[in-house]
């Protein structure tokens, strides 16, 4: 089946203390997006790829597209006012049935393995959320103070989320609330139910200088081991 992959990349350089978008931000010699892209485009020969940047940083994403990619399997779109309206943007130049990947640009460190596992969960159960179980003991905050919570009733959520597209074209013209803060929230206020798959603990999400420094041994740990 045809495969769209919207890599959502509309985030700031805040709290990596940067000017320049966390996006942009160099990996190894290459842009961080440069990874999420290469990714989707090496998982599966048919898969176009709709890359959603901030307006006054679309010449940027030109640039990444240019001197790494096929033009002909990216398209570009403009990010709007928060996540979901990026992937609103996004979603407006789908105009056929496919399987829809909706991926953070930041969580560059995906393999595909774990698209290839989302892809073939989807066709199985309709959806596929990528989740880890957290290491961390768990508490949660109520009116009168904290509860312990069972850990291993809790997960963490990853990207790709990955939805057919006449499910999550759809689910997309529902009224934005501040509780969509990804794909699946929007797919349940839809009424339609979520799957989770088993994610992968290196698909971690470059916010801080300490992930970009994570991220560069886990590329260098890949490296040495293709290597051996």
């Amino acid at each position: 089946m045809k495969k769209k992959a919207i890599i959502v990349a509309g985030g700031s350089g805040t709290r990596m203390n940067s000017s320049v978008p966390k996006q942009f931000l160099q990996l190894n010699g290459k842009p961080i997006l440069y990874y999420s892209i290469a990714a989707f485009l090496d998982a599966y020969p048919d898969l176009e790829i709709i890359l959603v940047l901030p307006e006054e940083y679309l010449g940027d994403g030109k640039e990444i597209i240019d001197a790494f990619f096929d033009y002909s399997r990216v398209q570009l779109a403009v990010g709007g006012r928060t996540r979901f309206h990026s992937v609103q943007n996004g979603l407006k130049l789908i105009n056929e049935d496919c399987v829809v990947f909706v991926h953070d640009a930041v969580r560059c460190l995906l393999t595909t393995a774990l698209i290839h596992r989302c892809y073939e969960a989807v066709l199985e159960f309709g959806s596929a959320v990528p989740a880890i179980t957290p290491k961390d003991s768990i508490r949660l905050l109520t009116e009168t103070g904290n509860d312990a919570i069972d850990r291993d009733l809790v997960r963490l959520i990853q990207t790709p989320q990955v939805f057919y597209s006449k499910l999550l074209l759809p689910a997309f013209q529902i009224d934005f609330k501040d509780r969509f803060t990804d794909e699946a929230a929007v797919i349940e206020a839809f009424g339609l139910t979520i799957h989770l798959i088993e994610g992968e603990e290196e698909n971690i999400k470059i916010t801080r200088p300490l992930d970009l420094f994570l991220a560069e041994k886990i590329l260098a740990n890949r490296s040495a081991g293709s290597a051996s």
